[in-house]
């Protein structure tokens, strides 16, 4: 018996023998005192409704990630969400506001600030006039800005939101209330919900991937592809686009294909007669891990490698393997959802515009961000279009607030880097594919894009019109924890409908 198989069958030995032991003080405590509990509070409250029973009866606690079919027939089956971590300015991209530049260099009239909350404003700051040219394009007439000239070609495939609010002004529970319906930890993020009621059309991969970019998490780091109180088989599974897509994912030197095989039975076989005993979803949940990280050591180099994509392609996105970049991340959400994956999330980490440096100034720095998603996220558009995807795909582009229209002024001094400070009252978000309507734009902010005054919608409205599109009722689609329903919108959110085809 090699080295290998005997340490595989210890690995088993030792996992019975936790199981008889835990079958005596641990079981008595956790099966008598939580589960009285557990029947009072289900009696209590009714916390399951219909549709719920209907969701849970229709997943099969070993393959939890089973493709499943929605209440009603949803217009996308999988999701592109790309979002752009630490909020892009919406006057350097998509709202144009010429009367801001009439006031350019002004003092700021105190009505803006009374009252407000500011990440870095203090003192009276300067105006501050948008920082890139606009021209209008497509027959929709959209305003796009000159550092997006290629997106400008694809204005009249995209829904435009331009009077988003949000009642966040710091990064992490901004970017928690967008993914997760909460500025609090603990939730599930979208990318969880929408796997939790579809499952995935791929067994061989993640429902739910994760791609960063930029060199860094976003602020409130892996909670916002979290499952929070779901089962964890369906939280976001992070993959990389240099090097090999999981950590781990092949075996070590002299652990054959066959042996990997008989260890992961072994651990499964534990941990089934462990569920037999405690009744635990997420044991149920670690056996399909174990499972699908056996099956995804074959199948995601092979989705995951972008070298064999022909040139014109490479050329079309702007890629370049073995590096990791954002371009290369989108062009792997593609392949992706081609692929039957069911949500992929990009986060692409450094729009903070405060221009506290020139890297980050709205005139220098920015444009260089600008430049690397534009033709990316173009070419994602027109690739998903030409096979045939984009009806069925929803791409969402996003940034977590947006930006001022008076310059960041810190302890009353003015920067002589060109920021703008976090701004909660009127920003850009964008939609595509999916059954979204085409070369819409829907919302308007004041004059200078201090505000909203038509069209205002939040986070929880952007939720509830990507479930809608998914096929589910926001109101509806719950789950039951702490003794009542919980869902992604909380007790808010209503469908865009003006935006959807």
């Amino acid at each position: 018996m090699t080295r290998q198989e005997l340490h595989a069958q210890r690995l088993l030995k030792e996992a019975e023998d936790r199981v008889l032991f835990n079958q005596t003080r641990r079981h008595f405590l956790k099966e008598s005192a939580m589960g009285l509990g557990a029947l009072a509070f289900g009696s209590l409250f009714g916390c399951k409704t219909e549709k719920t029973k209907q969701l849970s009866a229709a997943i099969d606690p070993a393959n939890p990630l089973l493709p499943k079919s929605p209440p009603f027939p949803g217009k996308a089956k999988s999701v592109i969400f790309l979002h752009m971590a630490g909020a892009p300015s919406q006057f350097e991209t998509f709202d144009f506001k010429p009367e801001l530049s009439k006031l350019d260099g002004q003092d700021c009239p105190p009505s803006f600030l009374e009252g407000k909350q500011f990440a870095f404003i203090t003192g009276v700051p300067k105006m501050l006039g948008p920082q890139a040219k606009f021209a209008q394009y497509g027959q929709s007439g959209a305003w796009v800005s000159e550092s997006l000239p290629h997106l400008s070609t694809v204005v009249d495939e995209i829904s435009f939101l331009k009077a988003v609010t949000t009642d966040q002004f710091n990064h992490a529970p901004a970017q928690l209330l967008l993914h997760t319906g909460s500025a609090r930890l603990g939730r599930p993020s979208i990318g969880s919900w929408a796997t939790y009621g579809l499952g995935t059309e791929n067994q061989n991969l993640p429902g739910f991937v994760v791609l960063t970019s930029g060199g860094s998490f976003p602020d409130a780091g892996k909670s916002v592809w979290g499952s929070g109180f779901l089962p964890s088989v369906y939280q976001g599974v992070q993959c990389r686009s240099e090097g090999d897509p999981v950590l781990f994912i092949n075996d070590p030197e002299g652990m054959s294909r066959d042996l990997r095989k008989a260890s992961i039975d072994a651990i499964n076989d534990a941990n089934r007669q462990e569920y037999e005993t405690y009744r635990d979803p997420e044991i149920l949940s670690r056996i399909s891990q174990y499972e699908m990280a056996y099956r995804m050591q074959i199948t995601a180099p092979e989705v995951m490698n972008i070298n064999d994509e022909p040139q014109y392609i490479h050329d079309m996105y702007g890629t370049k393997p073995g590096k990791e970049s954002f371009a290369n991340n989108v062009l792997l959400a593609r392949k992706l959802v081609e692929k039957g994956v069911r949500f992929v999330q990009l986060f692409d980490w450094g729009w903070d515009a405060h221009g506290n440096a020139a890297s980050n100034a709205l005139n220098v720095g920015m444009l260089n961000k600008y430049r690397s998603v534009d033709k990316p996220v173009t070419a994602l558009l027109l690739d998903l279009k030409q096979r045939g995807l984009l009806d069925e795909t929803l791409v969402v582009w996003a940034g977590e607030f947006g930006r001022t229209p008076m310059m960041e002024n810190r302890n009353g001094v003015q920067n002589p880097y060109k920021g703008r400070d976090h701004h909660t009252e009127a920003f850009t978000i964008w939609m595509a594919g999916g059954g979204i309507k085409r070369g819409v734009t829907y919302g308007e902010t004041d004059e200078i894009g201090y505000t909203a005054v038509s069209g205002k919608v939040d986070a929880f409205d952007i939720q509830a019109t990507i479930l809608n599109q998914l096929g589910f009722n926001h109101e509806e689609f719950t789950f039951p924890f702490q003794g009542r329903p919980f869902r992604l919108t909380d007790v808010a959110g209503k469908v865009i409908h003006d935006i959807i085809a």
